[in-house]
This record gives C-alpha cells, sequence and structure tokens, in this order.
C-alpha cells in the first residue's frame, strides 16, 4: 500500500480517531440489504480493530479480516480475550483465526484472501488517495464472487476544505468505480450533529453515504 508507514505510526501512537468503541449503526441498519445468508463468506477490507467483526462473526460462520496494522490486529484479540491460533502464510502476512474469524495482517493488496460472497466496507475506501481507489475497486471486483454483494459507507465533502484521510469519495466516483454493477444508494446523513468533522473544519457540507454494489 502506498505509504503503510503513515496508519502503523497511528496505530503505534494509538492515534486511532478513526476506531469505533461500538458497533457501525450502518451496518446493524442496513446489512439486510445484502440479503445475508449464514453461509456467506464475508470480507472486511482495512478491518483495523473494529467492533464490527464481532457484529458479523455472530451471523457468519466465516469473516475475513485483513488488517495493515499488526499493533491493531493483537488487540482486536486480547480486548475480546480471544485466544487465536496465529500462522505465518509468508514473508509479508500473518493468520489471526479464531471461531469464525480469519485476520490476516499485512497489504491488503496481496495478502492471500479466498473469494467471498460478501463485503463490507466502513473506512478501506475512503481511507485511501484517488490515485489508489481503482486498484482498490478492482481488487475487490476480483474477490467478489458471482452474484456478489457489497455494502459501502463513504463520504461526501468538499475536498478542497480538508485534506483527508478520510477523503471525500461522492457519488460519481462510487459509480465510476463499480460500473458494471448494480449501484443503489441506501441512504444519505447531512446530520451535523452526527458529524462532528463538519463543525470542527467549518465544512460547506459533510455526508455520511451506505452504498448497496450488486454484482
Amino acid at each position: 500500500m502506498k505509504d503503510p508507514e503513515f496508519w502503523h505510526q497511528k496505530w503505534a501512537a494509538n492515534k486511532i480517531g478513526f476506531h469505533q468503541m461500538d458497533v457501525n449503526t450502518l451496518l446493524t441498519d442496513y446489512w439486510h440489504a445484502t440479503q445475508p445468508k449464514r453461509e456467506d463468506r464475508v470480507l472486511v477490507p482495512l478491518c483495523g480493530k473494529s467492533e464490527d467483526l464481532v457484529w458479523l462473526a455472530q451471523k457468519h460462520d466465516d469473516v475475513q479480516g485483513v488488517e495493515l496494522s499488526p499493533i491493531a490486529v493483537r488487540a482486536f484479540f486480547a480486548e475480546h480475550f480471544y485466544t487465536p491460533l496465529v500462522t505465518q502464510v509468508n514473508s509479508q502476512h500473518e493468520l489471526y483465526q479464531f471461531d469464525e474469524l480469519s485476520v490476516y495482517t499485512g497489504d491488503f493488496f496481496t495478502a492471500p484472501l479466498e473469494s467471498v460472497d460478501l463485503i463490507y466496507d466502513r473506512a478501506a475506501l475512503v481511507a485511501l488517495p484517488e490515485e489508489m481507489r481503482t486498484d482498490y475497486a478492482q481488487r475487490l471486483k476480483q474477490l467478489l464472487r458471482p452474484g456478489g454483494r457489497i455494502l459501502l459507507v463513504s463520504l461526501d465533502y468538499d475536498q478542497n476544505e480538508m485534506s483527508g484521510p478520510p477523503f471525500s469519495v461522492p457519488q460519481h466516483e462510487v459509480e465510476a468505480l463499480f460500473g458494471e454493477f448494480k449501484v443503489t444508494r441506501l441512504h444519505r446523513d447531512d446530520s451535523e450533529a452526527q458529524q462532528p468533522k463538519r463543525g470542527d473544519k467549518a465544512l460547506t457540507r459533510f455526508a455520511e453515504e451506505v452504498w448497496l454494489i450488486e454484482s
């Protein structure tokens, strides 16, 4: 990944404002739109130590995550008192396994992932600069089985007013990245009360959007 040291330093310094302490309400509110079945294999790219992993593992028998920082992965298992089986897959990736969860450490673009039925992206696409997003979307499409679905959470704001990450990925870009798939916007939240960054940065707009992407 481009500039992986940026993210390693964030985790090493515990500067993880992007981490949410609870399960994301957009996941719990909109996951049903993917028509999930228990046997569906799920992928959570750039997962950090997200509580969303636990929620998904309660509903699916096979949940894969990928996270660049081993600090984040170790913290996730330690904080939940899980004792994972740790396997050195290759020189670049370790695999942490516990019950329904399999989390790889290392670069998402080279991780030895299996194909999946469902993908949940809350903070991955918006964490990547524009020049990486086409390759990232292509990687998702390669991993998604025919008939697979993606639940994507994105942000829409004027990129000139805030540098990111998280970056703005507006509707036209989401539709372009996944142009060969069916793209449906399920939700848009412009609420200032829910988006403190807007007040902090005096942004003219700051919206969180939820997309269902169907292959």
